[in-house]
């Protein structure tokens, strides 16, 4: 510690050296983050500055050293009583906490009712007598482990990578789709900003193309923590995986993999005349990709991801068809029809089929298109969005009592029974004649 505040103070020094004043030297250095001994980062006031300065000028190297307080082994403010128990928890349950420990006191009667004694208090007494002190653990100690699944389409990693494209340098997103074991690129898509819609429509062709994955690995982003997200991942039968925030070597692969597309491909498309079109960069990226399979990896060994790929034994799993894949991409929501067949859904409002008002029915929405739909009567109906100026002067179309409902088909009277009844042998095919 005495060294790194000796870092601090040289780098006033250095300032007043240049000729910088010793007070805008030192505030200079103030406004500065500086690495502590064990990695974290700080910063310094100017009063400590300052004082750190003239602790070094009277005592040198020596006088930066932190002053320790001085071991005990008792305490003038807490009983005797109560350190010696203190002390008897401690040696006997090192992790009890503090609070713990003021309870099992209590509850022992060490403690009399009627005295008031602060934890903080009896924290710094464990301190200054150097017993045992249950901390939170910190985040640096949390279980963080480097991983590598064996086969393919065991783990899928995704990221978005920003970038600018065409003369007029406009803001476009890639999202690539990475198999973890293989380093295989699966795909990529490009829009012009983050989504859910965006995220599930490079996911949908994916399953297509390459099959179902057991585990999407995503970071925090806009379109990867939303409710849809979760809801189509778990359809697939998939697990969801977040990584850390503000940790980006929980994500070390695919962002290495983003240097690399950045270096060999994105960062010619700034000022270039190409077409800026989404659809035009993703066949430039589709293509940058298939050259990516193709290139040895230093990870892999000097193997290529694609003979990785297509020599893992692992069987892909597809969905039954395509059918079975477009209802994994459904969501269902609740919702109640008003009495003039109307929902509301989005921030809009959207007609409903007759007969459905005052009643609560389930939506059907398609994550890719944002499609509505409502079971009704047997038939997935799709839902329209409202729009007033029309109704005002459509004609209505009431269902009347002698024209049958689609479903329902000719009625059969009771009159027309008793014509077929009277009437059969004159007006059947036959003329009323049986054949000898």
């Amino acid at each position: 510690m005495a060294l790194f505040r000796f870092f601090v103070l040289g780098q006033v020094e250095a300032l007043l050296r240049s000729g910088c004043p010793a007070g805008r030297a030192a505030r200079t250095v103030a406004q500065r983050e500086h690495i502590r001994p064990d990695g974290r980062t700080l910063r310094v006031s100017l009063r400590t500055i300052q004082r750190w300065r003239h602790a070094f000028a009277e005592g040198g190297l020596e006088a930066l050293e932190p002053a320790g307080r001085e071991r005990t082994d008792t305490s003038v403010v807490l009983p005797v009583e109560l350190i010696d128990f203190l002390r008897a928890e401690k040696q006997l349950d090192p992790a009890a906490s503090v609070p713990e420990v003021l309870r099992r006191a209590r509850a022992r009667g060490v403690i009399p009712p009627d005295l008031s004694v602060d934890r903080t208090t009896l924290w710094r007494a464990c301190q200054r007598m150097a017993l045992p002190i249950r901390e939170r653990p910190h985040k640096r100690e949390s279980d963080t482990r480097r991983f590598a699944y064996p086969n393919r389409m065991q783990c899928v990693l995704c990221d978005g990578k920003h970038f600018r494209a065409g003369a007029a340098s406009l803001k476009r997103v890639a999202l690539f789709y990475i198999d973890d074991s293989t380093r295989f690129l699966l795909d990529v898509v490009v829009d012009t900003a983050e989504s859910t819609e965006f995220f599930l429509r490079g996911l949908h062709r994916l399953v297509s193309r390459h099959g179902l994955m057991d585990l999407v690995y995503l970071d925090k982003g806009p379109g990867f923590k939303s409710d849809d997200t979760l809801a189509v991942i778990q359809a697939l039968g998939a697990w969801l995986a977040h990584g850390k925030t503000r940790y980006p070597q929980g994500h070390g692969k695919i962002e290495r993999f983003n240097r690399t597309a950045f270096a060999r491909c994105l960062r010619g498309l700034t000022g270039a005349e190409i077409d800026p079109g989404c659809a035009a960069l993703e066949l430039r990226l589709r293509h940058f990709i298939e050259l990516y399979n193709d290139t040895p990896h230093e990870s892999l060994g000097g193997d290529t991801p694609r003979h990785r790929w297509e020599s893992d034994s692992r069987t892909l799993r597809f969905p039954e068809d395509l059918a079975a894949l477009e209802r994994r991409f459904l969501v269902r929501e609740a919702r109640s029809v008003s009495a003039d067949h109307v929902i509301r859904h989005g921030g809009g409002l959207w007609e409903a089929p007759r007969g459905l008002a005052r009643k609560r029915v389930e939506v059907h929405r398609n994550t890719l298109s944002g499609a509505l739909f409502v079971l009704h009567r047997g038939v997935m109906v799709r839902l329209h969005q409202l729009d007033p100026e029309t109704n005002a002067t459509d004609r209505r179309g009431y269902p009347k009592d002698d024209h049958p409902m689609p479903s329902e088909g000719v009625p059969t009277t009771a009159a027309d029974t008793a014509f077929q009844r009277d009437f059969a042998p004159i007006v059947g095919p036959d003329g009323g004649f049986e054949e000898n």
